[in-house]
Formats: C-alpha cells, structure tokens, sequence
C-alpha cells in the first residue's frame, strides 16, 4: 500500500496547491514514482487527459512535477461554476450532473465513494500520494459529509500538514484557530505546520516560532519564503489579474464574469518582451497589440454582460483599427452571429447574438465534447504574421456546435482530415476551440514577430513551453526543498499506512 501525507490550509490561497507539487517534484526527484490527489476541486480552469476526461488544473500540474502523465483519477470530482449557487459536477471526467449547492451536498455520501475508488486506483500504481485538501478544514459547517478535508483524511488513515499565509497576516492565530476548531482525532493527525510567503529574515520569525510551541507543542517544518513561482494558477483567485508585468507588447485578455482556462495565457506571460493585461473596464482598452476573448463557462451570461458594460463598443473599436482579434473556445462563440441554446445547458435563454465579427452560428448541446487534439495553422494573420504551417496542440472542452456561413476559412487542420475554428476574410479575427494553443512555441513566435518588428523589439526566438514549465517545477521545489525539514516530512511520510 503506498505511503501518503496531506497538506491542508488555514484557508484559500494559502499555497496548498504550489506546496503539493513541490513536495512532488522532490520526492521524484529522490526516485519516488509519486502522485497526486486531490479529491474535489472547485475551478474553471480544467484539462484533457488522453483519454478525453476532463480534471482541473492545479492536479495537471502537480503531475507534470511529480514527471507523470496526468490521469482523472488525480482529481475524480471537479466543480465548475455557473452561477453565484449553482455548479456543473465533473466526476470521473465525466459531467455528472448541474447542482445548485444545497443538492451538491445531497449527493457527498456517493460522491465520497467515487473518490475512495479513485484514491484507490492511485495507491495500486504509485509509491507515494501527496494528497491536497481544499479551503480550510476549520469550516465547521461543511464539516459533515466532508470529502476533501478531514473527512477524506480520516477516511483514507493519512497524516496532515497544516499551511498558514503569513503575508496576510495573523499566522499563528489562523494556525492555532483552526486547530483549535478540530476534534481531537482531527487535531492527533496534524503532524506539523507550515509557515508560506515569508518575507525578510527567517531568523526574526524564530522566537514568535519558539513562543507558539509552548502554546500549541506541533513542529513547524519549515518557513517558505515570499516568491514568484511562473506556474499556473488553480482557479480565479489569483494575482494574475492585479497589476501586469512591464512588457513592450501589450496583450489584453477580456475578463469575462466566467472566465475559462485563463491558463492559456500562461505561455506568453512568460514571453519577457508580452505583458497580459486582463481587461475588466472600458478603460482598460489602451495600447493594445492583440486582443483576445477567452473561454466562458456561461457564454451567453458573458456575450450578455460584454453588451451591458459597453465592453463590446471596445472590442469593435479594436476590430476598426485591424488590431488582432482571437476567440478561445466561449470567445470564439461570442465572436459569431447567435448563439443558441435550446436545450437550456445554461440559461432559459434561448438564444443571444453574438459580436458579429464572424460569420458563425453556434448552437448549445447537452453532451461535453472533451479531446486532445493536433493540427496546423492554415493562414497567415493580415499583420505580417507568418503563422501558417505551423504546428499546434492543445484541447476542446465545450458543449457548443459551430457551423460556418458563407466568406470564411477555416483556421486549423486538425488530424484526420476534420477542421477547427474560423477566420475572417481580411485575416483579422480568428476564432479556435483549442485551449492551449499558445503553448505551441513556432506559432506563439509567429504571431508576436510582426508586433516586435513593428515595434523595433529583437526577435528573440520563442522558447518551448515545455522547457520553460520543467525550469519552473525545477525553481519551485529548490526553495521549497531549501526552506523545510525534508526529513521530517519523510518521517511522516514513512509512518503513514
């Protein structure tokens, strides 16, 4: 049976996520075979395995640390958002079914048996689990039925690491309250804590360290100091969205309410010349080189709320002054004539239209479409961009059918002879169901050279995503392994069951 240990929070954002995969790309790297787990996500950033199943992000890149290949069961039950109440549920890679919260917790006894299975299946492959808990545990109303949590941990016999921010503040009363908050066979499995995003001398923590083990006789295994870790986020709390890196060109992602897969811009805001900006307001909309509309988990709500904030009065802007127009998955949706949905998949609505921009009709459908896919550009953008023949890969995750109408060209050949995306006649505006298509180094290149050209910028080559992501993973677990007791944590890790 493998060997196991978890790391929980004292609440979101804390660094359980970036903590996980750390722990994992060390121990891979002390020839472990390690794996990942985390047994219910909240996000609308997802992925698609190579079997066509759908899980979230945060456990993708766990996995690329840990050096395997990412599979559903790392994330059996994954919850997307589609309304301040209401939840697509993704179990097993699958969409199990639409939830508003008081139903979701109706169906935590099933769901839990789902995510043993699935943590079981893990156990028969891999030597060691690093297993991620969600939130806090400390939420003493969700404490019954809880499947990520304490309950999980109870249920699968694992210790637990707790994760205090102290760049929030009040860590050690965000520790010692949420241990408090826990029964007493919760409080025998906390093993140790630690302290995240310190900044300044370590050595000036270490007498608050000393004080609070006479209070509360746990060991901290370590304090991680403040940094700036270039690997994707898990969901939308996140800072990308705060103020952008300087860069000399200027890409501005609409911030739609429902957001999909904003990891897709990951590849080129790690481009040292880009800077993303996520454009939440009209003004917003200045100097920008190439515009993009990404995914939506609720296309219709976001084409609705573009109208509504007069955001789409800047996109058409933009489109008149033949600035770079690409729409990703919901965005290329939104950029066609009507989008329809008469089987209600996300509102009673039936039908919106869309930007107009290209000459596409989409209709809503109740079955997921979820796939990895390969292909190659097949035209040139009308700026200079050299994009066509290059060779791009990524995935589809949808529920819509776009059909094409007059005027407009295909935008990428995929494998065996099928097609994907639209642009329009004058090459200004692309549109692609392909999450992750930036990631493909040769096209991100041709895209942005005729931006450094017009520019005066060097055409410094694009480096692979890949290697760029390795180098991450790599910085990643040198501080992490610098900063805690590795040993200790290995002790912990031997005595699990």
């Amino acid at each position: 049976m493998s060997k196991k240990i978890m790391f929980q929070g004292t609440g979101s954002t804390v660094g359980k996520s970036l903590i996980t995969a750390a722990i994992c790309r060390i121990l891979n790297d002390k020839g472990y075979n390690v794996a990942p787990f985390k047994s219910q996500n909240m996000s609308l950033n997802s992925y698609v395995t190579q079997d066509g199943k759908e899980m979230g992000r945060a456990q993708v890149v766990q996995a690329e640390a840990a050096r395997i290949e990412p599979m559903v069961e790392m994330n059996p039950v994954l919850l997307k958002p589609t309304s301040d109440i209401g939840s697509q549920i993704i179990l097993n890679g699958k969409v199990f079914n639409q939830l508003k919260a008081s139903d979701y917790y109706r169906n935590k006894e099933y769901l839990m048996t789902e995510v043993i299975k699935a943590f079981r299946t893990l156990e028969e492959k891999y030597d060691i689990i690093v297993i991620e808990g969600a939130g806090s545990p400390a939420e003493i109303n969700l404490r019954k039925n809880d499947i990520v949590n304490m309950g999980l941990a109870e249920a699968i016999d694992t210790p637990v690491v707790l994760i205090g921010d102290i760049d929030k503040g009040g860590v050690f009363a965000s520790i010692y309250g949420t241990y408090m908050l826990l029964s007493s066979s919760e409080q025998k499995r906390i093993k140790g804590y630690i302290i995240n995003k310190f900044r300044g001398d370590v050595t000036l923590l270490q007498p608050g360290i000393d004080m609070f083990y006479e209070k509360l006789p746990i060991p901290c295994l370590g304090v991680i100091p403040y940094s700036d870790f270039q690997i994707d986020d898990e969901d939308s709390v996140t800072t990308r969205f705060e103020k952008p890196k300087e860069g000399s060109i200027h890409i501005g992602v609409i911030r739609l309410p429902y957001m999909s897969n904003f990891t897709d811009f990951t590849a080129l805001e790690l481009e040292q010349d880009v800077s993303v900006k996520y454009l939440a307001t009209k003004d917003d909309f200045e100097e920008i080189d190439l515009l993009i509309i990404p995914g939506s988990k609720s296309t219709i709500a976001d084409r609705i709320y573009l109208q509504n904030s007069g955001l789409d009065e800047k996109i058409y802007r933009c489109h008149k002054k033949r600035t770079p127009i690409i729409g990703i998955c919901g965005g290329y949706q939104i950029l066609g004539k009507t989008i329809k949905d008469p089987f209600g998949v996300e509102t009673e609505r039936k039908e919106v239209n869309g930007l107009g921009l290209l000459n596409i009709n989409t209709v809503l459908e109740e079955e997921k479409k979820t796939i990895q896919r390969t292909g190659q550009i097949l035209v040139n953008f009308d700026n200079g961009g050299k994009t066509q023949g290059k060779n791009v890969e990524g995935y589809e995750i949808h529920m819509g059918k776009t059909e094409h109408l007059d005027n407009e060209s295909d935008f990428i050949l995929l494998e065996e002879g099928l097609y994907d995306g639209c642009v329009n006649q004058e090459g200004t505006v692309f549109g692609t169901y392909l999450h992750g298509i930036f990631d493909s180094h040769e096209f991100r290149e041709a895209l942005l050279e005729p931006i450094r050209r017009k520019k005066g910028l060097n055409l410094n080559p694009s480096r692979h995503y890949r290697e760029l992501k390795e180098e991450a993973y790599d910085y990643l677990g040198k501080v992490v392994n610098e900063s805690l007791d590795i040993e200790a944590i290995m002790n912990i890790i031997e005595s699990s069951n």
